[in-house]
């Protein structure tokens, strides 16, 4: 039998009414809180984290095979052969897992290329700036044409009104979809018609288009900026064949494969002499990503902090237990116990201490993201946030590695202040009242 644990329960189940006991109830609040705050903190970031790139994603892919001259910032086009050995064969790409050993820019890469998951769709674009007259309000927008092998399933969750492009083989569609962005600031709706106009080679080119369907994304950035319509419509202003179009967008199955599959789009799949550039959503739109990469930070301080609140908290519980239980410590002394025995009594009680408020922490955060999750009470400005409700993704697993990484943090931080015992003479402490 552990008898330093023995007489720690004993400890812990009396009931003493000492000065000791709300000091001791004071540090599982502020472990509970502590614990609380942090499954928040990492619920709430991650969610966030992936809303975000959900909807990045979503609306452009993971991945951009375009012609290595395309202007980054999608006002010009250079056309592509849509005869490409990849197409639409990297749909059936699955898991990689090979060496990659080609030539990059003079060097050879020796690297495996390692993926979670594979290629599950892959759909060609094209995209022409204009600006839209509609009533007495004029609009600059980028229209961003789609193919037969456009996949809905994204856009179609934010559809606010109407439909969305219902595109046939046998004749284009003058149909457009816009954002509700846009809507409201040209005061149109679904049915509505207007004119956009355009410049191609010095010349004023103008088409009418039918509003098909609205949508809201919430990602300003995009909302702001483009419309869908036919890719037949882009092609035909430009003056490109059916053949030609902007570029590729392909999307995987996990984000955590976005360099390993880019290498091997590259490096296996472009043909040698095709002049095709490969390019991650991360670099067409850094300045998101960057965004997103500083919620990594906020939660890391936010971590730190709640640990040290704990931490704080317990050793002065610690302390107050031990000053209070000097007479006990004399006694075990004067009985053969070494210091580091009595330490452990007090470390096992600390533990009690910590898993009490590990429960309590557990059952209020994990609630509170459950409730959140469920009725989204906490709202958020989408003009800032992109989003107007504060997403959570519960994750067990990052919750299991809190709780075990506090418990042996706090733990860890009492091994100092429980070395108290050593400086308390036997004699005393028998003595002291």
């Amino acid at each position: 039998m552990n008898l330093e644990f023995f007489i720690a329960k004993r400890v812990a189940l009396s009931e003493s009414k000492s000065f000791a006991r709300l000091i001791i109830r004071i540090a599982m609040v502020s472990v509970a809180i502590s614990v609380a705050v942090m499954i928040i903190t990492t619920s709430m970031i991650s969610g966030f984290k992936k809303e975000i790139s959900r909807k990045i994603f979503g609306f452009w892919g993971h991945i951009h095979i375009t012609d290595p001259d395309v202007n980054r910032t999608l006002l010009e086009a250079y056309p592509v052969s849509i005869d490409q050995p990849f197409y639409p064969a990297l749909d059936s790409v699955g898991r990689i897992d090979y060496p990659i050993t080609k030539m990059a820019f003079g060097q050879e890469v020796g690297r495996i290329a390692r993926t979670k998951g594979g290629i599950h769709h892959i759909q060609t674009f094209a995209v022409k700036p204009g600006i839209i007259k509609a009533k007495s309000e004029i609009e600059g927008i980028i229209l961003k044409g789609v193919g037969m092998d456009f996949d809905w399933n994204f856009i179609n969750s934010y559809i606010q009104e109407g439909e969305a492009l219902s595109l046939q083989d046998t004749a284009m569609s003058s149909d457009i979809m816009i954002s509700r962005q846009t809507a409201d600031r040209l005061r149109v709706g679904v049915g509505d018609r207007f004119i956009v106009h355009f410049v191609e080679k010095g010349e004023q080119l103008k088409r009418r288009f039918t509003i098909k369907g609205i949508y809201k994304t919430g990602l300003d950035e995009f909302d702001r900026k483009f419309a869908l319509v036919d890719i037949r419509q882009i092609q035909r202003l430009l003056g490109w064949t059916e053949k030609d179009v902007a570029g590729f967008e392909v999307f995987l199955d996990d984000i955590d494969d976005l360099i390993p599959m880019a290498d091997y789009i590259y490096y296996d799949k472009i043909p040698p002499n095709s002049n095709l550039y490969v390019e991650t959503i991360r670099e067409k739109f850094p300045e998101i990503f960057e965004w997103l990469d500083l919620q990594n930070v906020n939660e890391k301080v936010i971590l730190i902090l709640m640990v040290i609140v704990a931490i704080i908290n317990m050793i002065t519980a610690l302390l107050i237990l031990i000053l209070e239980r000097t007479n006990t410590i004399g006694t075990l002394k004067a009985l053969g116990f070494r210091n580091w025995g009595i330490q452990k009594i007090f470390l096992y009680y600390a533990s009690y201490i910590i898993l009490v408020g590990l429960f309590w922490g557990n059952l209020i955060g994990i609630g509170l993201c459950f409730l959140q999750d469920q009725y989204g009470f906490i709202r958020l400005s989408e003009a800032d946030y992109y989003l107007s409700v504060a997403p959570v993704d519960i994750n067990f697993f990052t919750i299991l590695a809190l709780n075990a990484g506090a418990l042996v943090i706090i733990l860890f931080a009492l091994l100092l202040p429980s070395l108290l015992v050593m400086s308390i003479s036997p004699v005393k402490a028998i003595r002291f009242k």
